[in-house]
Order: structure tokens, then sequence, then C-alpha cells
């Protein structure tokens, strides 16, 4: 009986459905394939546009909290014609190809450290590079990174749509496929995450000869004698690796060299690069580059005060910054505004666009460090917010990073400029140091730039405000002291905690000469 009555009921909601409209009905039954959120239906709960770092953890994180996304990715070719997969610049043209070219610079200049210890029948090996197989071992690596990442995507359950996107409204992205249709994708929530790409200067011939560091990695010849134009620290880590593969390297050096860093520190990087053999041409700019009948490229450029001169070069490889690629996406359709000085996109504390539901983070955002581990982590922390129950922002302050030169720099927290603009000089403590690391010792490197210094207040106990440090890997000496300056740490702390020797890392836990006493920072001992 109480199945017939079940049937009974069933046969008069039917009926009533069948009644309605269309439109009513998928009020009750949306597809498989579509939202419903605040009686709207949309195809998708985000949609990121960018397939970098950031873009694809924001994505993969907001999978693992049940909701529908696709990532729309696509590279427009460097003006000489590079092009790359999946990834962002971090895999393809950043961090990566960077951190394997710089590790292959070192093992050059290990090969001849190598006989002061003992090892024999290695004189030669060190001699020369194999820039193609250099570059296809690279190239090999990066390539099997794209393909994990499109297979990570595809076992999460996220749509991988290989176009062009662009706005056509808050809540509709249309997807520029290869063969030029259109494919529009409708969500809730949209992440803006493309990311940048380097800048050429407005001279003749740059587009035309020059590169980027889109380019270098997978450069088809040897460099040979190179000039870089620009010395942030993708500028100096080119020219560091360049030099140590035994090309001849020039830094052409605008304003000043590291801008945004410690600048103390930025001087002793340079210093060492040039007691490295690599050239400087300071408060100077290229005017124009030209081909030589030789084929090679003749620069000519001109410096801060008049003089004028030119050099010629078999490379010219361009590092004067990065505009956001915002160009090519509409904003205007959406609303989204952009800072008109350099094309980037304001977001709030929450990563929000002045357009709700329309998000940002990476390198596109106004004023945030351009770093992949930033975007990764700000991605993560917004896909939790929207879809689970994060409540935590994303942390901009006290960022390590390190410049992968040849003598690495590696800091967290204030420079010393920044530190004293905030609080006054009177207020602020710098204790400091020279160190020998002590591998150094036996093939008798220099240790004329090991140098490190902590950043801190002068009352109470001492809150450490930043940490400096340029020696041998440093991003694994400053990556442990970031957590512990994120947490707090004083110099009272720092001083009491025991080292673990021998290491450079515990040079920090042996600072207590300050800059204002005067006293010679350069050790005597390395065991006392």
């Amino acid at each position: 009986m109480r199945w017939q009555i079940h049937l009974g009921i069933s046969f008069r909601l039917l009926f009533v459905l069948l009644s309605l409209p269309n439109r009513a009905i998928s009020q009750y039954f949306l597809p498989m394939n579509q939202c419903h959120v605040n009686d709207r239906t949309f195809d998708y709960d985000l949609v990121v546009i960018g397939g970098g770092s950031g873009g694809l953890a924001c994505a993969k994180e907001a999978v693992g909290h049940g909701a529908k996304v696709a990532v729309l990715d696509f590279v427009k070719p460097s003006p000489q014609g590079t092009k790359w997969g999946l990834g962002g610049t971090c895999v393809n043209v950043g961090c990566i190809p960077k951190k394997l070219m710089h590790q292959a610079s070192l093992l050059g200049e290990g090969v001849y450290e190598a006989q002061a210890y003992g090892w024999t029948d290695v004189s030669n090996a060190g001699s020369t590079i194999n820039w193609p197989a250099l570059t296809e071992a690279v190239q090999n690596h990066i390539k099997s990174v794209n393909w994990v990442t499109r297979v990570d995507l595809r076992d999460k359950k996220v749509e991988y749509v290989n176009g062009q996107g662009y706005f056509k409204d808050p809540h509709n992205v249309v997807a520029v496929m290869k063969n030029g249709t259109e494919k529009v994708l409708n969500a809730k929530h949209i992440v803006i995450a493309v990311g940048g790409r380097p800048r050429y200067p407005d001279i003749p011939g740059a587009l035309e000869y020059g590169i980027t560091s889109d380019d270098i990695f997978s450069w088809p010849t040897p460099p040979g004698k190179t000039l870089v134009v620009g010395a942030g620290y993708i500028g100096l880590e080119c020219a560091g690796f360049l030099k140590g593969f035994g090309y001849d390297a020039t830094v052409m050096v605008r304003s000043i060299v590291l801008r945004g860093f410690d600048q103390q520190m930025a001087d002793i990087v340079a210093s060492s690069m040039i007691e490295k053999g690599i050239n400087f041409l300071f408060k100077t700019i290229p005017t124009s580059v030209e081909k030589t009948p030789e084929g090679r490229l003749l620069v000519k450029y001109r410096n801060s005060e008049g003089v004028e001169g030119s050099d010629v070069f078999d490379t010219v490889l361009f590092a004067i910054g990065r505009t956001a690629l915002t160009d090519d996406l509409k904003l205007e359709n959406a609303g989204v505004k952009v800072n008109e000085d350099n094309s980037k996109i304001p977001v709030n504390e929450s990563e929000e666009t002045n357009v709700p539901g329309i998000y940002a983070v990476g390198d596109v955002i106004n004023g945030r460090p351009e770093l992949t581990p930033v975007a990764i982590l700000a991605g993560r922390l917004l896909a939790r917010r929207i879809f689970g129950d994060g409540k935590d922002l994303m942390d901009y302050r006290d960022v390590a990073t390190t410049v992968f030169t040849p003598l690495e720099y590696g800091c967290v927290g204030m420079s010393e400029e920044a530190a004293v603009k905030e609080f006054g000089e009177d207020n602020v403590e710098v204790f400091h140091a020279y160190y020998k690391p002590t591998e150094f010792f036996v093939p008798q490197k220099s240790v004329r730039y090991c140098y490190l210094k902590a950043v801190a207040k002068r009352e109470g106990d001492q809150k450490v405000l930043g940490l400096h440090y340029v020696g041998p890997v440093a991003g694994e000496v400053i990556q442990g002291f970031a957590a512990a300056v994120k947490s707090g740490l004083t110099m009272n702390i720092l001083m009491n905690t025991v080292g673990i020797h021998p290491t450079t890392a515990e040079e920090f836990t042996r600072l207590n000469i300050t800059k204002r006493s005067g006293v010679d920072p350069t050790p005597a001992s390395c065991c006392s």
C-alpha cells in the first residue's frame, strides 16, 4: 500500500513539472555541468586566466574544495619566436631553468676546485661548456614538467583550455583557440593570473636583434660575448652564469644595481661579480643595436654625462623589467581597473579587484613581490577563502628571496635603508660580520665579499627587522631564518641560538659587532 501512495505522489509531481515552462523546470533540475548560485546559473564555479604557478595553485586548491574549475593558458611567442608549454614563467623561462644554469656554472667552477682537494685528471673537464648539450638537458627537464603539470590537471579534474582569454563581461571569459574559434566560459568567480613578459627598450634594433630571459634558456647557438642590459636580479643572474660558462659578459646599469634590495648588499654583489671578471658599464643606456657585416651586433650607448661609446657583441640580452600581460584581456568589458603607470591590477587585501567576484594573483597585481612562491600561496589562500572555510589573508611582509649570482645573495625582511626610513637611524641597530666559508679554504677562493648583517630595532630585545647574507647556498641559508623572522625573532634569541658548525648559516648566531661601534667585523678565527 505504501508503495502505491509514493507512486501516486511521483506521478502527480511529474505532471506538475511537465506543465511548467522549461525555464521553471531548470530551476529544479540543472544540467550536470552547471552550477547554481544565488538564483543564477554558471557553467563553472571558477575560471582562471593564466596557467602559471599562481593560477594553477588556485585552480587545484579550488577543485579540492569541490569547485568546478577551468584554466586558460596561452603563450605568445617572443619577438625571436620562442614559445613554451603549460606552467608559466617559473617553470619554462624563469626560476627552474635559471637555477639549472646557475648550477651548471657552479659545477664548472667546482671542477677546478677539485684539483686542490686532490682529485686528478680533471684539469680539462671544466674548460668549456657544451651549450647545445646544456640547453637540451634543461629543455628536456622543462618538457617533463610541462607533461606532469597537464597530467596533474587531468587527474584533479581541472579543465585545461589552451586558448587566449579575454573578458566578454564580468562573468564570461572568451577563449580564442589556436584555430581562431572562440569558446565562452561562464563563471561565478574569475581569477586573473596572466603574469608578465620582459620589456624591450624603445631603441632601433632592440626588437629585431635583442633577446630576453624568454629566449636565453633555449637559445640555439652559444651566446658568446654578451651584453646584458639591466642590473636587476634577472640581469645579474644571467651575466653570472654566462661568465661561469666562459663567455665574456658585460652588465649595463642605467641607475643602480638591484633596485629594491638593500643597497650595501647590492654593491657587495656587484663587486663580487667584478672580481669574477664580469664587466659593468654604470650610468649607461643603449641607444641602438645594429648588425655588422660579420653577423655580430654593434651596440651604441651613452652614459649619464653624455659621453657616447660603442662595442661589438655576439648577443644582446635585455633585462630591464617586465610588463603585466593585461592589454589583451579587454578588462574594460568587465569594468576592471588597471594602474595606468604599469598596466598592473590593483587589488584589496583579499586579492579582489574593484569588480566583485574578479580576483588577481601573482605578478599581474600592483605593488606585490613578483615571486613564484608568493603567487602560489596567494592563489591557494584565495581558493580556500572562496570555496572553503579559510579566513587567512596573504601576508606580503617579510618574504624571503635569493639572487642566484655567482656569490649568492639571500635576504628576508627590511633593508637597512627601509628600516632607517621607517624607524629613524637612532632607533635601528645593524649587526654585521665578514666570514670565511670552510669550503673556500683549500682551493683558496676569495672570501672578500662573504658578508652578512642583521637589521634590528635598537630597543628592548632588539626585534630583527631584516637579515641579509652574501655567500654560498644563500637560499638554503635564508629560508629557515625566514620562519624565525616572521615569528618575531630578536637579537637576544639569535645570539643565544647554538649554531651548526662548521656552516655559513651559523654566522648569524655569532653576530655581535654593530656598525655603530666602529669595530672591525672581520674575523680572526673560524672556531672561536
